[in-house]
């Protein structure tokens, strides 16, 4: 008999990224990262910048995700993701040069009136890219 699987979505508000099953998905929470398995309990929880993945079979699909959320229910998970891209889709070399420019801005300090904020989320999301990039 074959094992129940989920149904795993991830859409963004461009594009519907993945629509597949899956024996695992784990996922990068505010609370730390977490995994779900079938008949897993239902929960909402909001997601971080960072690198999710998925298991089908004996195949893992890594993807980056800019941050959103996660709904769980016992036979579907769906990720409405600011962003999300699949470890292929992504471009090395400009998450390379996004992550310099970051470090410039950060590195320029107060003097340079940036916006903290915005600098290390650009930071943390070309860091990311290219970690599920190398996948």
């Amino acid at each position: 008999m074959a094992e129940k699987t989920l149904i795993l979505e991830v859409v963004t508000p461009d594009r519907q990224v993945v629509k597949t099953e899956a024996d695992i998905v784990v996922l990068p929470g505010v609370q730390g990262q977490f995994g779900v398995l079938v008949n897993h309990i239902p929960f909402l929880s909001a997601l971080e910048i960072g690198e999710m993945y998925y298991r089908k079979g004996g195949q893992i699909e890594y993807l980056f995700i800019g941050g959103g959320f996660a709904e769980v229910t016992g036979e579907k998970v769906t990720v409405l993701a600011d962003s999300a891209e699949l470890g292929k889709e992504i471009d090395v070399e400009r998450a390379r040069r996004a992550k310099e420019r970051a470090e410039r801005r950060l590195a320029a300090g107060r003097a340079a009136e940036i916006d903290w904020v915005r600098a290390e989320a650009a930071l943390r999301r070309a860091m990311a890219r290219m970690k599920v990039a190398t996948r």
